[in-house]
């Protein structure tokens, strides 16, 4: 499954018509977003698809995914910082399932959120999204499988990698970033398999 994770940098960064173009490029099958606002609710109607997009509390931007199949994401709300209350969207796919994340900035409270993410995930389970998070993950059961190279610069001078991909019981078969353009964020690309053996390891 071919899945690309962007931050679209709320309002002054991608435009539905720069995910429309991603889309139509790349023909992921499934879409995550951070940061979309109310604009890219027209994604469907140019592309067609099943969208679902969750908003943080208080924010303008939150959550959004799509795919070319349905999708029914859960909401789970993580461990809060001080001024942003976060959520993540966790949908089921089947095979596994995978989080759609924007993770707080402070560096103990980001691990803590992922801790909390990986207690629901079943066996095959992936968390992917701008983790705002430096340095290792550091979670028990997970492989970083996202490009290593930066995927975002901080303030346009400092690059540095926070947009990532971890996954437990699968397969990586690709992992690539794409490169930035209208938002401060590369999209990035994975492709997650299970296999005879991942399975085997899950049951």
């Amino acid at each position: 499954m071919k899945i690309i994770s962007w931050n679209l940098l709320r309002s002054v960064g991608a435009s539905v018509d720069d995910v429309t173009a991603l889309v139509r490029r790349e023909r992921p099958d499934l879409l995550l977003m951070q940061e979309a606002t109310t604009d890219i609710d027209l994604l469907p109607g140019r592309i067609g698809g099943h969208y679902a997009r969750t908003p943080l509390p208080d924010r303008i931007h939150g959550l959004a995914m799509w795919s070319a199949t349905a999708i029914a994401p859960h909401i789970l709300h993580l461990p809060p910082g001080a001024l942003i209350r976060r959520l993540c969207q966790i949908v089921d796919l089947g095979d596994f399932a995978i989080a759609n994340v924007h993770l707080s900035h402070g560096q103990m409270l980001n691990r803590r959120q992922l801790r909390c993410i990986a207690g629901i995930l079943p066996a095959r389970g992936a968390v992917m999204g701008d983790f705002n998070l430096l340095g290792p993950a550091l979670l028990a059961g997970f492989s970083d499988v996202g490009p290593r190279r930066p995927t975002h610069v901080m303030g346009d001078i400092v690059p540095i990698r926070i947009d990532r991909c971890l996954i437990r019981g699968l397969a990586c078969t690709e992992s690539r970033a794409l490169p930035r353009a209208t938002s401060d964020h590369s999209p990035i690309v994975v492709r997650l398999e299970t296999t005879a053996a991942t399975l085997a390891a899950a049951a």
